[in-house]
């Protein structure tokens, strides 16, 4: 059975990705509206209503805006931490938070459904608990990490043992400095609890390479300080230097900032 990933939506304006096949499958996020992801996924054959369950990263709005409604909506279960699910109680998008569907998880202790394992770990960022995913699906390993300020030494760790890995390459330093954005918020997106640069990207790819590494997924592009070319060739120049063509030896991709792309891993 072929393994799908596919991203949603990917930015700012809204986060979602589904991880599956035809035994088992999950969404990652639900910064979108219910009838879209359900749209989307039947473009490539998939019926929301098979999702097993949904992942949580965070409690910012462009991640979790439409999660309480996907949730019932599918009456599939929402897997988080307490602290997440405390939070999404109040947040003005999700009010009332995840009534009937839910299962809590603990950082760092797997969580094991129809034969594949997700660990949540911390990464950081401005959110009230922010988590990356890695995922042993029936053999094929994946590592998510979409919003991180800075990265740590967990992160370079699941990604080394992962086949697949998601990371944010948010910001190109000189647009944002260049931009128009105020000097507050240009602090708090480089200040080490916001964002990645590329050159942060390109910089946790050199340490994170490995032989296995077969597909690594830029996301979180800035609509308004990055451009996919700038941080495909920044990561792009990275893998050239440690001898590695990307499209023969892996594959690396930027994942649209506001439409859908369903890869086989």
């Amino acid at each position: 059975m072929s393994l799908k990933f596919i991203s949603l939506s990917s930015g700012s304006s809204g986060n979602s990705y589904y991880l599956g096949n035809d035994r088992v499958s999950f969404i990652i996020d639900a910064g979108i509206g219910v009838r879209t992801i359900k749209k989307r996924l039947a473009e490539y054959n998939v019926d929301a209503g098979k999702v097993d369950f949904i992942l949580v990263t965070h409690d910012h709005s462009d991640h979790i805006r439409h999660l309480a409604a996907l949730s019932e909506r599918l009456m599939k279960p929402v897997v988080a931490t307490q602290k997440l699910f405390n939070s999404i109680e109040v947040h003005p998008h999700t009010l009332g938070g995840v009534k009937s569907f839910r299962k809590i998880i603990e950082k760092e202790k797997p969580y094991h459904f129809k034969g594949i394992s997700v660990t949540a770990f911390e990464v950081p960022h401005d959110a009230t608990e922010n988590l990356g995913y890695y995922i042993d699906f029936l053999g094929e390993r994946f590592t998510i990490v979409t919003d991180l300020g800075h990265v740590t030494q967990k992160v370079i760790d699941f990604c080394r043992i992962s086949n697949h890995v998601v990371i944010e390459s948010n910001y190109d330093c000189g647009m944002l400095e260049g931009g128009k954005y105020p000097r507050y918020l240009i602090d708090r997106i480089r200040g080490g609890l916001g964002h990645l640069s590329n050159d942060e990207t390109a910089a946790a790819i050199r340490l994170m390479y490995h032989q296995g590494l077969r597909n690594i997924f830029l996301c979180h592009l800035s609509d308004n300080n990055n451009t996919p070319e700038l941080a495909y060739n920044t990561s792009h120049n990275v893998l050239r230097q440690l001898g590695v063509s990307p499209g023969n030896n892996l594959n690396l991709y930027c994942l649209p900032r506001k439409s859908h792309r369903c890869h086989i891993l």
